[in-house]
């Protein structure tokens, strides 16, 4: 390989890399990007403040501990999905368009049981894919530490 061609090949290699570590979760077959929220900083902005998210698009809660989990709509401003799964990555429980909260105080959706990651997704998606509790979610990318 010639030096000129060298810089163009290691940035495709760079590219190709980074390509291939973009954070996405798989569910019942389908990918979505994703944002991952590992602290308490991310998982209390969470989507807050959006307008829309691209029906593809997800983030993904993830905790360092499992117990039950809740959920509020404050300031949330697109109906979601909001899945939750345990330890293993299974599916535990579903709280299905979940409503933007327009008035305190705000409705609370709970999981039926403990859960480690919490994924949220375009409200409908879930019915669409004809989720079922025990699908594995699989995560790929870093999410970085948990705190």
């Amino acid at each position: 390989m010639s030096k000129r061609f060298l810089p163009v090949a290691l940035l495709a290699l760079s590219l190709g890399a980074h390509a291939a570590t973009e954070p996405s979760v798989t569910l019942h077959g389908k990918r979505f990007s994703t944002e991952f929220a590992t602290d308490d900083a991310s998982r209390e902005l969470g989507l807050m403040n959006r307008p829309s998210m691209a029906p593809d698009h997800s983030m993904l809660f993830i905790f360092a501990d499992d117990e039950p989990r809740a959920f509020w709509m404050k300031n949330t401003l697109i109906p979601l999905d909001i899945l939750y799964f345990d330890k293993d990555r299974k599916l535990v429980s579903m709280q299905l368009n979940a409503q933007p909260c327009k008035v305190d105080p705000c409705a609370i959706y709970p999981s039926d049981g403990n859960a480690r990651y919490v994924l949220e997704l375009v409200a409908g998606t879930a019915g669409k894919l004809g989720l079922k509790l025990g699908e594995s979610l699989a995560v790929e990318g870093e999410p970085g530490p948990v705190r």
